[in-house]
């Protein structure tokens, strides 16, 4: 005998493909679908519905399909009351646990509708005397009660900006394909005024960052970025920091002279011994109240009181003393830093950009910067659909930037 569910979904879903995806995704999880009802939007503001039953020959399938639509904003008509069952032991879930999106998630207990704090994709919701919220599944303790199955739940889409003005440039989501063809100018412009709507809401802005903002010689524009105010919060691993710190203290980036381009005697040893440096000194900020860091992100940063966040890999020299070298404590203090950040971009780094954007909500909006197109359709590929990507080199994409944003900037 089929189960069946029905479910309905509101939006731009033909124009975005969502609607497409969606059938997709049904075929692909083995189940089939009817079409009870669509109705399309016949302008460009209009939003488009659509009503299907979703059918499965097993129904714990059927319940996987569901939460697999609801990562694009379907919900079922009759979502009942969720189910709670105990975590069975320390960094396990349930069998049949809730995997969550980043969209805003509702609940329904028999109180009625509960709002769960911090959307996060790839977790579960635990519930408890303080409300419902997310929580990766390192973190679940024994005995906490876990949200379970498809039923009670219930997610709210994004929704595209609406264009009032026809000739008005919009800081829209990423809904067409990335290319390098875009106006720069023109994103440029468009991410800067985000960024000062951000921080006049007195919102954070998060900058998510690889070692190519040191390579291109990018970093004197991030300087004056963090000095006006415009990063309250940085992520990155141990190669930025660490080349940045060599930068500082010898010149070099990788051992290429940055003012001359070319590499210099020794210069290979640069980056180990800048290393060394700052972990005699102990950390990064003990390095610039020594007097030993005088320069750079990291020095500007500390210097301004502003937080960073470091997650090392197995491949990290060192690594620098600031770094995580636990990844899962790693997480754990990027997603503490998150509080507050109303903006994020991310600069030259594929696995740190995904990373960041598997722990945002996706009402936060962000800005994915890199010269290979891959890095920025897989964000949006792995989840992030709020991500706007800009195809461009970082060294002139944050000159660019700076030169917008802080007055009278201008390089050395």
């Amino acid at each position: 005998m089929q189960h069946t569910e029905t479910v309905e979904i509101r939006g731009h879903l033909i124009d975005s493909g969502t609607f497409a995806r969606i059938l997709d995704d049904v075929l692909e999880y083995s189940g089939d679908y009817r079409i009870d009802q669509l109705d399309v939007g016949r302008t460009h503001t209009d939003e488009s519905y659509v009503k299907l039953t979703i059918g499965s020959d097993d129904h714990e399938q059927l319940e996987r399909i569901i939460m697999r639509l609801q990562t694009h904003g379907a919900n079922m008509i009759d979502p009942g009351r969720a189910t709670l069952r105990p975590a069975p032991r320390d960094g396990v879930f349930p069998e049949d646990f809730y995997s969550t999106t980043n969209l805003e998630t509702r609940i329904r207990l028999d109180a009625g509708w509960m709002r769960v704090a911090n959307p996060e994709m790839d977790c579960g919701i635990v519930v408890d005397d303080e409300g419902a919220r997310t929580i990766p599944v390192a973190d679940i303790r024994e005995g906490e009660m876990v949200v379970c199955g498809a039923n009670g739940i219930k997610v709210t889409p994004l929704r595209a900006p609406v264009r009032t003005d026809p000739n008005e440039a919009t800081f829209e989501f990423m809904s067409s394909d990335v290319s390098s063809e875009k106006p720069q100018a023109l994103l440029v412009r468009q991410v800067a005024q985000r960024m000062r709507d951000v921080k006049a809401a007195g919102k954070k802005i998060l900058w998510v960052g690889g070692p190519a903002i040191v390579h291109t010689g990018a970093a004197p524009a991030l300087v004056a970025l963090v000095e006006d105010g415009y990063v309250d919060v940085l992520f990155a691993g141990n190669a930025l920091a660490t080349h940045d710190i060599e930068s500082a203290l010898f010149g070099t980036s990788l051992g290429v002279d940055l003012d001359k381009g070319h590499g210099v005697p020794h210069g290979h040893e640069h980056h180990i011994r800048a290393i060394n440096r700052i972990r005699a000194c102990g950390s990064i900020a003990e390095a610039v109240s020594q007097g030993v860091l005088r320069s750079g992100v990291m020095h500007s940063l500390v210097r301004h009181d502003k937080e960073f966040v470091l997650v090392g890999s197995v491949r990290d020299d060192g690594p620098l003393p600031d770094v995580y070298t636990d990844v899962i404590e790693g997480q754990r203090a990027m997603r503490n830093a998150l509080k507050d950040v109303g903006f994020a971009i991310m600069v030259a780094t594929m696995l740190h950009s995904i990373a960041t954007g598997n722990m945002l909500p996706a009402s936060i909006p962000l800005v994915s910067v890199d010269i290979n197109p891959a890095t920025v359709t897989k964000l949006a590929d792995r989840g992030s659909a709020q991500a706007t990507g800009v195809i461009t080199d970082i060294g002139l994409f944050c000159e660019q930037l700076a030169a917008e944003l802080v007055v009278g900037y201008k390089r050395d």
